[in-house]
């Protein structure tokens, strides 16, 4: 018998097989299976008020692009590459009608028309209408910029969210964006060093919220959370919930419901379970490529409430059980009091699929990969995936939230 497959057997980690991570699920590049499912999508990709007339990077599923806004206030998302000789539109100057390159001064408007070409003839025309610089279509919503970059005769129309709907007087939305709060670090991360998949897929494991964030070393949320749950999943129109299920010390009972929508769309309920009923706030996850996604959080808050103090307390754990920053935190606090941060950044860049070993607790996981599948799947042959809606008066309605029944009468 071979040694290496002896030791295996029994445990050892020498001559253990080379392991590798699922690259269906988890690569987002242009031409991937999953790359391809993701582009049939609407993506925020920035805050409205920071796209100006200064054109900014942004990779988004592994693409290199320029964002800008022309003087007009349209917004603009082409390729860096100037289509005339490759100089980056980087350092492009925006004026009214849209961005010129710096070299030469070819001008293209928001949607990569070349509309001038000043060392040419008469401004390049007729010939420059032929040129076209490589662009996708933008939309603003919500206070919000979104990218669609697949298949054009396939664009579906923007989601509007129910929550985020017909605003009050006094009431307004909350927007964070390119930070570490949502998997438990702080702003002082921007981009997260992980695949998507890693915090996605955290969505749909409510068996870790009483083990990391209560159980561990410290209570990092409420102690309520420390209850181990009895929970039931169900697909949805949209992606998949899953309702925990908790009995508490004082005799109620809690059932905190978390959804998962295609293609990253997590809407979480309040963490502390101070807020009852449906949650207010979604939170958008943007693959900027394999190894790296950025959080996009929108919060509707009601008049007189400051929506920055209640963002970072209900996205914010305290392992320190005060008011500690996570990147304050020392690497023997780190140790210590891990979070989410530390969970899912420690399995690497990619985790590796092939060394898993799922047992029944990840039942939402497998759950939420299956159903990621099907709709590379659907997709690969033709469909549309679910969540793509082609009606413009159509609602995104969601469910999570915090419902507490009420005590048993004596």
């Amino acid at each position: 018998m071979n040694i290496h497959t002896q030791r295996s057997k029994d445990g050892s980690a020498y001559g253990r097989p080379k392991h590798a991570h699922d690259a269906e699920l988890t690569e987002v590049g242009p031409g991937t299976p999953c790359g391809e499912f993701m582009r049939r999508y609407w993506h925020p990709i920035a805050i409205s008020e920071q796209v100006t007339t200064r054109p900014q990077n942004i990779r988004i599923l592994g693409e290199d692009l320029i964002l800008f806004r022309d003087g007009s206030n349209r917004p603009g998302l082409l390729t860096p590459r100037c289509a005339h000789r490759g100089t980056s539109l980087y350092y492009g100057k925006v004026d009214e009608h849209g961005i010129r390159c710096c070299y030469h001064g070819w001008q293209f408007d928001v949607e990569g028309r070349c509309i001038d070409q000043p060392c040419e003839p008469n401004g390049g025309a007729p010939r420059r209408d032929r040129i076209r610089q490589p662009w996708y279509p933008l939309e603003e919503r919500y206070g919000l910029v979104f990218a669609y970059m697949g298949p054009p005769e396939k664009r579906p129309v923007l989601p509007r969210w129910e929550v985020l709907e017909n605003l009050q007087p006094g009431e307004s939305i909350y927007l964070h964006a390119y930070t570490g709060y949502g998997v438990g670090a702080d702003d002082t991360v921007k981009i997260v060093p992980m695949n998507w998949l890693q915090n996605f897929e955290n969505i749909m494991d409510p068996f870790h919220v009483p083990m990391l964030h209560t159980r561990h070393r410290a209570i990092q949320y409420t102690p309520e959370a420390g209850h181990l749950p009895d929970v039931t999943f169900e697909y949805t129109d949209l992606g998949i919930n899953y309702i925990a299920h908790r009995q508490l010390g004082d005799g109620r009972t809690v059932d905190r419901v978390s959804s998962a929508m295609m293609p990253l769309v997590v809407v979480v309920p309040d963490q502390q379970l101070a807020v009852t009923g449906p949650t207010t706030y979604i939170r958008w996850l943007l693959p900027v490529d394999d190894r790296h996604h950025a959080l996009f959080h929108a919060m509707r808050v009601p008049a007189g409430i400051d929506g920055a103090d209640v963002f970072q307390k209900a996205s914010r754990p305290m392992p320190m059980g005060d008011s500690t920053l996570w990147s304050e935190m020392t690497e023997d606090q780190h140790q210590t009091f891990p979070t989410d941060w530390e969970a899912m950044y420690s399995q690497g860049g990619i985790t590796l699929h092939s060394e898993e070993n799922l047992a029944n607790s990840d039942k939402g996981v497998i759950m939420l990969r299956r159903l990621i599948r099907q709709q590379i799947d659907a997709v690969r042959n033709g469909k549309d995936p679910i969540g793509v809606s082609f009606d413009e008066g159509a609602l995104s309605r969601i469910v999570a939230g915090n419902y507490f029944r009420p005590l048993p009468v004596e």
